[in-house]
């Protein structure tokens, strides 16, 4: 077998995973409509790629006003609960582990996706420069449009949030899902609590980065008391560059990326959750994490670590033997691959990826890329 670290069962939360290799949340932009509800469709993609030792869904928004782009699914109807109990029992029937990806955009959004047309919400009425949206003009057809400025949520809004946070992890646990993962990454909504470049707030959400983190702290807290931490994940995007590909791509460049993340993962580990997952800049000629963030990741946190980037399978089996990380997440090569724990296990080549077919449509370009045929 190639590449045999990739393939140690490791323990995660209550469950043994058959293989490192992680699924992660990819928006694929193909949920039934009306009511962004998970469908037949996702249930067969999702239960293709059962054979990862670990899948995360795709980001579900927790409530209306979380939308960012048209066709992404929801979890806080009953309806959309019930779609995503096909995509567990799917999963679950090809013996996968997965979790729900929860997930609110913020000020990442538009007036034409928020209820009554209103303005979108985030910690401070700063809007987002470099960064799209995506509405629907007509059926099955949408334009990537600027984000609508915000308006400052208060206090009592902020609480409400926590609130719909840890309905959505009830939900997820009765849709089936095996656990929830925070989406606190990419310029979201609990990504722009934590950065000082977009919330300027006054009061205790805000000014300091102990503040700052507050958010981030009661979610985790909140949920954790639903799920169990042995059920949570949380998920970052620590950059340490500040180029324009990184702001039109994943957000939010800190002044000290480097505190302002391993004080945050300290947040993490005061709950004893399960896993932190890291995705890295992603793009061509991307730049590196630096090592040093590593250490010290693997020196705060207890909990398993997985990384997610442009990570080849021995480039994953380099970070796992120098017990950096515990998964290694490859999302491409999973969208063209269905089977890509055995291709990566064989040495077997790799469909390639048809981007023109990542975001909305049909089954072409997701549930119809071939599994190997060893002739």
């Amino acid at each position: 077998m190639k590449h045999s670290s990739l393939f140690t069962p490791i323990t995660l939360g209550n469950h043994t995973l058959k293989n490192r290799i992680v699924l992660p949340p990819l928006t694929r932009q193909r949920s039934g409509q009306p009511g962004d509800i998970a469908t037949d469709l996702m249930a067969k993609y999702y239960q293709q790629r059962a054979s990862a030792g670990f899948i995360v869904s795709e980001g579900t928004q927790i409530e209306p006003r979380g939308k960012g782009y048209s066709w992404t699914p929801g979890i806080y109807s009953k309806e959309q609960i019930e779609g995503w109990k096909k995509v567990c029992d799917s999963v679950h029937e090809k013996g996968g582990v997965i979790f729900a990806q929860l997930w609110h955009v913020g000020r990442v959004s538009h007036r034409e996706l928020q209820p009554n047309a209103e303005a979108p919400i985030a910690p401070s009425a700063i809007r987002v420069e470099k960064v799209k949206a995506f509405i629907e003009t007509a059926p099955g057809v949408g334009t990537l449009v600027e984000p609508s400025t915000p308006r400052e949520l208060a206090i009592n809004e902020i609480k409400e949030l926590v609130e719909l946070y840890a309905q959505a992890a009830r939900n997820a646990l009765a849709a089936g899902f095996d656990g929830v993962e925070i989406h606190c990454a990419n310029g979201y909504l609990v990504n722009q609590f934590i950065s000082a470049h977009s919330n300027i707030r006054e009061d205790e959400y805000g000014g300091s980065l102990h503040n700052r983190l507050r958010f981030l702290r009661e979610i985790v807290e909140a949920v954790a008391k639903v799920t169990g931490p042995e059920r949570l994940g949380v998920r970052f995007t620590p950059l340490f560059t500040s180029t324009d590909q990184d702001r039109i791509y994943i957000g939010l460049v800190e002044d000290d990326p480097h505190q302002t993340y391993i004080e945050a993962v300290k947040v993490l580990e005061e709950s004893g959750i399960a896993y932190v997952s890291i995705a890295e800049a992603d793009w061509e000629n991307a730049p590196e994490l630096p090592s040093s963030f590593r250490v010290a990741l693997r020196e705060t946190f207890s909990g398993k670590i997985i990384y997610a980037g442009r990570y080849t399978p021995e480039k994953g089996e380099n970070i796992i033997k120098a017990n950096l990380a515990d998964l290694i997440a490859f999302g491409r090569p999973f969208i063209a691959n269905p089977d890509l724990p055995e291709r990566i296990a064989n040495g077997w080549p790799l469909n390639e990826l048809d981007s023109s077919t990542l975001y909305g449509g049909d089954e072409v370009g997701y549930t119809d890329y071939p599994f190997y045929e060893n002739n």
